[in-house]
């Protein structure tokens, strides 16, 4: 009689208890709020694109953008990700073309020279792609298709000093030359936006 309780016991405590704590923790775990994913990402969508908004009127660009880098797939035989990054916001101004469709998944490597000044130093300013002395960093092509006449590119990095994206302002109408002051605000805002972006992740 004894070896049956002592199966019994040994049944309830080393199967039904194991059993029991598993349907006890899915039941608090049923219980949490679930996060909504659609609706966080509208809310910081609407944030990010009411404070372009706001760089656009205050720096009087005609174009603002903001690239984030994202995985584009995996190089064969190595299996190893691809990075890639797309314009994910854009605002512009009257008579000034859009670029966000042009650039989705694109390469990093295509961009090497700038996206590592951007690493190293977070800010590029050229205030004339004409000028023949200042740094281009490989964008002149690119300013030249999109009538960019004056871009300054801003790293948007997180807390930790993680290259997630860049902040991008063009002037296509005139040249412009930003002071040290704007540029150490509009570094700012990067700053404010990495916060916002990373939430996304």
């Amino acid at each position: 009689m004894e070896s049956y309780s002592t199966i019994i016991v040994a049944f309830l405590t080393g199967v039904l208890g194991p059993i029991l704590v598993i349907l006890v923790k899915n039941k608090i775990a049923s219980n949490k709020p679930v996060p909504d994913m659609l609706s966080d990402s509208l809310r910081i969508g609407e944030l990010v694109t009411n404070k372009i908004d706001h760089i656009k009127e205050d720096f009087k660009a005609d174009r603002v953008w903001i690239t984030q880098f994202h995985n584009g797939g995996h190089f064969y035989p190595t299996g190893k990700s691809i990075a890639k990054f797309s314009v994910i916001y854009e605002t512009v101004s009257t008579n000034t073309n859009s670029i966000q469709n042009n650039f989705q998944n694109i390469p990093i490597n295509l961009f090497t020279k700038s996206m590592n000044r951007l690493l190293d130093k977070d800010v590029i300013e050229i205030p004339d792609y004409g000028d023949e002395t200042v740094a281009t960093y490989g964008l002149k092509y690119i300013a030249e298709d999109t009538n960019c006449k004056s871009g300054y590119l801003f790293a948007i990095k997180t807390l930790d000093d993680k290259f997630i994206g860049i902040l991008g302002l063009d002037y296509t109408k005139k040249k412009v030359k930003l002071t040290q002051e704007q540029i150490t605000e509009l570094s700012i805002d990067a700053s404010v936006l990495g916060g916002s972006l990373i939430s996304t992740y």
